[in-house]
């Protein structure tokens, strides 16, 4: 039998490490943009299925009730 499943193929492997390169600087980080960007979408997501927009925005108004806005 063939073992085909632990190896992708050279060209793809540079692909996927072009991709994984984008943003970094010649230090090998990463811009804090390009960070933000990567991570945001999943933060968004993650906040809204498991309510924390509502608790932010239950919080803002409690903060804003206090200060007598």
């Amino acid at each position: 039998m063939a073992h085909t499943a632990g190896r992708t193929a050279p060209r793809e492997q540079g692909r996927l490490a072009a991709v994984a390169a984008f943003g970094t600087r010649p230090g090998g980080r990463r811009h804090p943009l390009v960070a933000a960007a990567m991570v945001l979408p999943l933060a968004i997501i993650l906040a809204v299925a498991f309510g924390a927009v509502e608790m932010v925005a239950t919080q803002a108004s409690s903060v804003a009730g206090m200060l007598g806005h």
